[in-house]
């Protein structure tokens, strides 16, 4: 019988969508669930005793119904966070119910006996610091931007006198306001005239400005790599703040010696997917042209030209025709 595969993520979801129609094609079994419908929209009953070797049960949705033990593969994409299910409450009621909710429904799916996760939520989270991102790729040989994360405007000074021009970074992107919706702060760059005592607030993230030549998105999945070179029409700094319809795609090789450390990097963090992004300061063609930026471990890629083949690689690792690297 073929796996059955789990996708954990909201109900408007294009990207899933996409990778849930490929596996229909190859009428591999599909449950789609977003554990913030835990209710009597999603139900579940999951037991453990000494001796079993996982959890077993069953998980029910208005649609569907998997027994836990057949879960081959979880896509883990884009849930709605558990909160969203209990805004109705008073503060402290609503952080007790969601914390019950990741802990216990959270915990079981996380914890799927013998499933392939894409990604798993532990190995996200431990990726998903951009200071251990960095330091990962100088460990695998990778150029980076000389970079400062502090809360001193001393230091922030003395680093833009010695690596001007200087732009500046957020580590995460805007929380959700009040009507639920969120936003980023792009890349920019930054006067260190205008740096005073209010940077000792929070942290921040300066980097030296690279004489880019070019942007580049790479996209692995599995043992698969996608590479698009990407321009902004009006040049921005950071191709992401206009509209992405208008962007310019080109295909691009990925030098081996980049491609076998973007494996390496995935696997240290035991991860099968994610998305890469470099600056280009040459054409591309030698490794020392490729400076890399950042990895998101549930970053987009339907807007990308290949995404039909992107689509068909997710479903090769969750139909477990493919494993991923080693």
């Amino acid at each position: 019988m073929a796996p059955t595969v789990l996708v954990v993520t909201a109900l408007e979801d294009v990207t899933a969508d996409w990778v849930i129609a490929a596996l229909n094609e190859r009428e591999v079994p599909v449950v789609r669930v977003d554990p913030a419908d835990i209710g009597t929209g999603l139900t579940f009953g999951a037991r453990i005793e000494a001796g079993a070797p996982s959890w077993g049960g069953r998980l029910s949705t208005a649609s569907r119904e998997v027994e836990l033990g057949e879960v081959a593969a979880v896509y883990y994409r884009r849930p709605t966070p558990y909160a969203a299910r209990y805004q109705h409450l008073p503060p402290q009621q609503r952080e007790f119910a969601a914390a019950e909710a990741r802990h216990g429904l959270g915990g079981i799916l996380n914890t799927l006996h013998g499933a392939v996760y894409v990604n798993h939520p532990a190995a996200v989270a431990r990726a998903d610091f951009k200071p251990a991102q960095l330091q990962r790729f100088t460990e695998l040989g990778l150029s980076i931007a000389p970079t400062l994360v502090t809360n001193d405007v001393e230091e922030a000074r003395k680093f833009a006198a010695e690596h001007g021009p200087v732009i500046c970074k957020t580590f995460r992107g805007l929380p959700r306001d009040e009507n639920g919706h969120t936003g980023a702060i792009w890349a920019q760059r930054v006067d260190s005239e205008t740096f005073d005592d209010s940077l000792a607030v929070t942290a921040h993230l300066f980097q030296a400005e690279i004489p880019k030549t070019g942007d580049v998105r790479v996209t692995v999945v599995g043992r698969h790599v996608f590479a698009q070179q990407i321009a902004a029409p009006d040049g921005a700094l950071d191709w992401r703040r206009g509209n992405w319809d208008d962007l310019i795609h080109a295909p691009i090789t990925v030098p081996a010696s980049i491609e076998a450390a973007l494996y390496s990097y995935l696997a240290s963090f035991g991860l099968l997917f994610g998305c890469f992004d470099f600056a280009l300061t040459g054409d591309g063609d030698a490794p020392e042209h490729w400076t890399a930026i950042e990895c998101n471990s549930n970053g987009q890629w339907g807007w990308l030209p290949d995404a039909p083949t992107i689509t068909e690689a997710f479903a090769d690792i969750l139909s477990r025709k493919e494993a991923g690297p080693r």
